[in-house]
């Protein structure tokens, strides 16, 4: 199988998508929940009946779905079937226009799937596209921290699992890709701020939906020349987005962890508050499908952390 990567933003017409089934591991009780970092008990039968759901649904709507599980062989196959964080594929990797930088785990316990998926990588996409060299100078890069913005923005957050030092060193690479801003954000070192995914998230081609804390912090805006800080209002507007702030809304991960199938149409959590939907007259008009993933969101994660973009129109 040979790829070309495409994906401008996170919101054009989603042609191609990778997902990795869950592990056929059961997190038994909440004491293991616990340990493992999990919210919830999760049994993996169920899980998998969700994500089946899920796959069925983005190919109803005309997307190729790659499983990347279903390409290992040997002892990589029979290890990844036991890894419980497989499915959140987001953090593997990310396509920055027409090339793709692979992450770095943040966590010792997802190392694994970086190895698996970024060795298929080398095989799918051509030496121009992918380089499985590109994260050695790199420390904890999980993409989930990652938003493609528009053809001239890419907005990161530096928290639990994505360093600073990171960035430092993946930025050049994102100049190369052909962005040529950056803004860097800061949000506190929490289970729900784990990634900017889960506080975040782009609502087709004009809308950003942010939980209301984030209006009160900094970015820091890096270009070729430089850098500067303005407030994070100031730096999404520039690139053409309203914000949505979600003022006195109790959140969960289901809530603002969708992912745009196209400009007009979002797959969303049955469990997602339909409130945040309802008032504003451009969202109103959106194509919601929902699909139930209620056990695989126990692990923390939601439907944009169970999908990698690889080919979006644009």
């Amino acid at each position: 199988m040979k790829i070309q990567p495409n994906c401008w933003s996170e919101h054009e017409e989603l042609k191609m998508v990778m997902v990795c089934s869950p592990s056929i591991l059961n997190i038994p009780n909440q004491k293991t929940a616990d340990y493992v970092g999990w919210e919830k008990p999760v049994n993996q039968k169920r899980a998998q009946e969700n994500h089946e759901y899920m796959i069925k649904a983005m190919e109803e709507n005309g997307v190729t779905v790659v499983n990347y599980s279903e390409y290992l062989t040997g002892e990589d196959a029979v290890l990844s079937q036991q890894l419980i964080n497989r499915v959140f594929v987001r953090d593997l990797a990310c396509v920055y226009g027409n090339i793709v930088i692979p992450g770095d785990a943040g966590t010792s316990m997802r190392a694994p799937e970086y190895i698996h998926s970024h060795q298929l990588f080398q095989l799918w996409f051509g030496d121009e596209s992918y380089s499985i060299r590109a994260n050695n100078d790199i420390k904890a890069f999980e993409n989930g921290d990652v938003f493609v913005l528009n053809k001239e923005a890419i907005f990161i957050n530096t928290g639990m699992r994505t360093s600073i030092e990171s960035i430092e060193k993946i930025k050049s690479k994102i100049f190369q890709a052909g962005f040529s801003e950056i803004g860097i954000i800061d949000l506190p070192r929490t289970q729900e701020t784990m990634h900017l995914d889960m506080n975040c998230n782009v609502v087709g081609a004009d809308i950003l939906m942010a939980k209301s804390y984030m209006r009160l912090f900094p970015v820091q805006v890096v270009t070729e020349r430089g850098g500067r800080y303005v407030m994070m209002d100031e730096f999404i507007k520039r690139h053409g987005f309203e914000i949505v702030w979600t003022n006195d809304v109790k959140h969960t991960v289901a809530d603002i962890n969708f992912l745009n199938v196209d400009p007009e149409t979002l797959l969303i959590s049955t469990k997602a508050n339909k409130k945040l939907w309802k008032d504003h007259p451009k969202l109103k008009r959106k194509k919601l499908i929902e699909i139930d993933v209620n056990e695989i969101e126990k692990g923390g994660g939601g439907i944009r952390c169970m999908t990698l973009p690889l080919v979006r129109r644009s």
